[in-house]
């Protein structure tokens, strides 16, 4: 232990961070030992250089931006239609899927206290999100005859509560030995001075690493190992929130199998030029997502000879990856956004301050950001009212209320 103290106080002094040690004093021993873990493994210099570009205003709008190709799910024909769907259930019976749920976020803005997958969206049958999403697997385990692995991706706050949850519920009726759970990353939350936050707990105060973390987690826990060794090819990825999403589609597998892909995105149409979704585009020729604030007044507008917005397609974070781009993906590191939010602190005199204004930069990098590693991706248009229910609000658009209205008339419940 002296020894990690005298190197803690290296780096810190190295980097102006001396603060962070200063209740040391006062934790427990096994608090000591994760403070001093934490101070030797987190990277100064990245997080240094993360807040010099806080002080440039970030460009995403250089490049040459296009529309990208896409086939609209209710528009195949039947031929095509047949097609897709033989390819993707010869892969999905022979256990060839596998599905990442993101599941790190807690339900505070729906003014729940627990993981957000824990949320009860007011259904009849009162099934919380991850059972609704659990009723996927059921289906397919019944009509492929297959287990499909399913793996979770938490986080440090939630992660306890989560397997919990999973515990008390006997995992939905599902088996147990096909749910994994695994960490998202983090990253410290520094203040406008540069300087680490300490939580309440007089702990370094973490952040999520945003949707982007997902592949160096996967990674980081061996789940891209455990994937190969179960000889898995194709692996869905999106968030826990959507409680409509198809995470087994028979049809975007066949359709990025059939198109030689390695990776299949779904869509569904922009519900006008100011919905406030990134959209599918072409980038320098490479598959891009532009975000709803980066997107100029002109190109939301857009429209082509049918009336259709040009740049129409709505990322849903409902994509799949072939396994051999995912292990390229994993060892590549995406860029971080800044976001300036509201955090609460510790101060010098062991005060804790709830802010009423931001005052502090969280890093986050995003799952698009990798999507110009690819030469091209499948994009499969689908219809919002089939496959797209989120709950991220308290009330009003996208919130339980319509997600619940969305599940009931899509189930005829």
């Amino acid at each position: 232990m002296v020894e990690k103290i005298i190197r803690a106080k290296e780096i810190l002094e190295k980097y102006g961070q001396e603060h962070l040690l200063k209740f040391y004093s006062e934790l427990s021993d096994e608090k000591k030992s994760k403070l001093l873990d934490d101070i030797l493994t987190i990277d100064f210099k990245q997080l240094q250089e993360l807040y010099e570009s806080t002080k440039t205003k970030q460009n995403y709008e250089n490049g040459k931006i296009e529309p990208i190709a896409y086939k609209s799910k209710e528009n195949l024909t039947k031929e095509e239609l047949n097609k897709y769907t033989a390819i993707g259930e010869e892969a999905i019976r022979k256990g060839k899927l596998a599905v990442v749920t993101m599941a790190g976020g807690q339900g505070t803005r729906l003014g729940h206290s627990g993981p957000k997958g824990t949320y009860d969206i007011g259904l009849a049958s009162h099934k919380s999100i991850f059972e609704i999403l659990c009723d996927n697997f059921k289906e397919a385990q019944e009509k492929y005859q297959v287990t499909i692995p399913w793996y979770l991706m938490t986080s440090e706050e939630n992660n306890d509560d989560t397997i919990a949850f999973f515990e008390q519920n006997n995992y939905f009726g599902y088996p147990k030995e096909a749910v994994k759970f695994f960490k998202q990353g983090t990253l410290p939350m520094i203040d406008t001075n540069g300087k680490v936050l300490l939580n309440e707990e007089k702990m370094i105060k973490q952040a999520a690493d945003g949707h982007g973390g997902v592949f160096e987690a996967i990674r980081k826990n061996g789940i891209i190992y455990d994937m190969s060794q179960k000889g898995i090819e194709w692996v869905f990825i999106s968030g826990v929130d959507n409680v409509l999403v198809k995470p087994i589609d028979a049809v975007l597998t066949g359709l990025a199998t059939d198109e030689g892909m390695l990776m299949a995105a779904k869509s569904i149409v922009k519900a006008g030029p100011d919905e406030k979704v990134g959209v599918f585009c072409k980038k320098d020729g490479k598959p891009y997502v532009v975000e709803y604030i980066d997107i100029s007044e002109e190109m939301a507008n857009q429209r082509n000879e049918n009336g259709e917005l040009v740049y129409g397609e709505s990322h849903i974070l409902c994509n799949q990856f072939n396994i051999k781009i995912l292990e390229k993906l994993a060892s590549n590191k995406l860029p971080y956004h800044v976001a300036f939010k509201k955090a609460s602190y510790i101060n010098e005199n062991g005060e804790i301050v709830k802010p009423e204004q931001p005052n502090a930069y969280k890093f986050e990098s995003f799952l698009f950001d990798a999507f110009s590693l690819l030469p091209d991706i499948a994009i499969l248009r689908v219809k919002r009212e089939e496959e797209f229910a989120p709950v991220k609000n308290a009330t009003g658009v996208d919130s339980a209320e319509s997600a619940r209205e969305l599940y009931n008339k899509f189930h005829n419940l």
